[in-house]
């Protein structure tokens, strides 16, 4: 019988082999130390740079799922893919780069483990968070100002983390709901699963040494186009029915996974 799965760890990736090449030892050994039961589910783009010769060798010895989208892309929508797969009752979803600091994944998943709490973030703005000194001016004051108009939303300090853990009792009750724009899927869930209990884990967020940052002019528009929806779904009337799915159901694999 395959073995129970508590957690599953939702990584989306383009491009991304050489950063997972860092990232998967060294997140597999905080996950043995912590004795958690626990897999991984990459979630790729077709990147075609042989992430999937990658994960093929790593699921020989690790628990290690490759999805492989090639008829959607987007950080957003790779997220909502994975937590549709997610064997796990807790979901963490981190980046691929090493900016999340793997040895936080032990406290996202005791936050998450309460009652008491409807999402735990990796955060950068809480007390006893930072970010790394190489992380130039612009983001800073991009990310606080981006973070500041999301306030009517959400007390929370970083909402707008790429590193966070859900239970997947959350995501369901509002998956067919989810319409993200952009790659801010964590305010998107905060808003349409009623994410009020928020518990915020100090981290230290490291700059990417691989690879390039999606911030752009394109992300920015789509940000502002996002948060006028979310406000519009928080405070003004819907329609009923107005949800439009975005998930795939999930495999068959995942679902023996799940009754294990």
């Amino acid at each position: 019988m395959t073995p129970s799965v508590e957690v599953s760890i939702i990584i989306p990736t383009l491009r991304e082999r050489a950063s997972l090449e860092r990232l998967l030892p060294r997140l597999f050994a905080v996950l043995q130390a912590a004795n958690l039961a626990a897999e991984v589910v990459i979630v790729d783009d077709d990147s075609r740079d042989d992430t999937d010769s990658l994960c093929r060798e790593l699921a020989k010895h690790h628990a290690l799922r490759l999805v492989t989208r090639t008829e959607e892309r987007g950080l957003a929508t790779a997220v909502l893919r994975g937590l549709s797969e997610a064997a796990g009752e807790i979901c963490i979803v981190m980046d691929a780069d090493s900016s999340h600091p793997p040895e936080a994944v032990p406290a996202l998943v005791e936050a998450a483990r309460s009652p008491f709490c409807d999402v735990a973030i990796g955060s950068r703005y809480t007390r006893g968070g930072s970010a790394d000194e190489n992380w130039g001016w612009f983001r800073r004051l991009n990310s606080s100002f981006a973070t500041l108009l999301a306030r009517g939303l959400t007390r929370a300090a970083d909402p707008l983390a790429g590193f966070f853990a859900i239970r997947r009792v959350t995501f369901d009750r509002a998956a067919p709901t989810l319409r993200p724009l952009g790659y801010k899927i964590l305010l998107e869930l905060i808003v349409r699963c009623d994410c009020r209990r928020v518990v915020e884990i100090p981290i230290r967020f490291q700059d990417r040494t691989i690879g390039k940052s999606k911030l752009s002019i394109a992300q920015q528009w789509l940000y502002l186009r996002h948060l006028a929806r979310l406000y519009a779904a928080r405070y003004l009337p819907q329609p009923a029915g107005r949800g439009i799915p975005t998930l795939h159901p999930p495999t068959r694999e995942t679902r023996r996974r799940r009754s294990a």
